[in-house]
């Protein structure tokens, strides 16, 4: 994955030149990717999904610039991707075009190397602003993980990903053992503390890309697993690792360390129920009757 800290640009153009030209003007700016015409911009999108601005030609063989902003702007995953068209033409009514079609701003050819600069400077700056704000309204302050509204988002496309691909999608719900106790004992500094070492815990068990770990509110956390069938195995190695913390907790009468209970489902392709709160709750139930089993254990579900 490309390091967030630097932004990319894809620079799309028919003319090797012009690209070349661009290229080199903004090497040491950013991390640059070159696209021949509008099919293989939209192609280099799609496999990158990280590019923060396109500098855009207007006039190329068969698909034009006006077109990939159109279809860049129809796509949920494209449509914040910022846009500068690069033109030879001046007439006010194609900038009118663009504009309304979403472009950010226009350059005229032949380009003016610090005009460039500046221009994609600032827009750059704007997007990476406007990234920290975006990655801090999805991160739970306390614990640095996803918060509650990250995971609403995430669960829903990965329910829609599991019913156009028929993968399984599995669920888990995690709760610190007696953790009022813990706090009341002692205090919530303390336990503030022990939540952060927990989620960095259970960061650790959801390694791929597309897995997710989320603090849900108090001391209960939530994971999402895309296409994993056995949770069970990676519930009870999260639970095992909670428990090797060696969090002294006096006032347990499950352990003599914070545990964690675990109630975990999979959905087996074809049989999510209709809405994500109806996975949740069957999560929940399942966490719950691990709980009235005696806590500090893993009891999973499949359906």
């Amino acid at each position: 994955m490309n390091d967030l800290t630097t932004p990319t640009v894809l620079i799309v153009d028919d003319e090797p030149m012009n690209r070349m030209a661009l290229a080199e003007l903004l090497s040491g700016e950013c991390r640059l990717l070159l696209a021949k015409d509008g099919a293989s911009a939209l192609q280099r999108v799609a496999d990158e999904p990280d590019i923060s601005l396109i500098l855009l030609d207007v006039s190329m063989p068969g698909m034009g610039g006006y077109e990939v902003l159109r279809r860049l702007r129809a796509d949920a995953r494209t449509a914040d991707i910022g846009v500068i068209f690069v033109t030879g033409h001046t007439d006010e009514r194609d900038e009118e075009r663009g504009l309304l079609l979403g472009a950010q701003d226009y350059v005229s050819k032949p380009i003016r190397p610090a005009i460039v600069k500046a221009r994609v400077r600032n827009y750059l700056k704007l997007a990476m602003q406007r990234r920290e704000l975006e990655r801090l309204s999805q991160q739970d302050s306390l614990t640095g993980i996803a918060n509650r509204r990250h995971f609403d988002e995430e669960l829903a496309r990965a329910c829609r990903h599991a019913r156009r691909s028929q993968e399984s999608l599995s669920l888990a719900m995690i709760d610190v053992d007696h953790f009022k106790q813990y706090n009341d004992h002692y205090g919530h500094g303390a336990g503030d503390d022990a939540l952060r070492r927990i989620a960095h815990t259970l960061a650790g068990v959801a390694r791929r890309p597309y897995d997710l770990v989320a603090r849900y509110g108090g001391e209960e956390f939530v994971l999402l697993l895309p296409g994993v069938a056995d949770v069970e195995a990676v519930l009870e190695q999260a639970r095992r690792e909670v428990m090797q913390l060696g969090i002294a907790h006096q006032m347990s009468t499950t352990a003599s360390v914070l545990t964690v209970s675990c109630g975990g489902i999979v959905a087996d392709a074809g049989r999510l129920p209709k809405t994500k709160e109806s996975l949740l709750n069957r999560a929940d139930e399942v966490l719950y009757r691990a709980k009235r089993e005696g806590r500090n254990r893993v009891l999973t579900e499949r359906f």
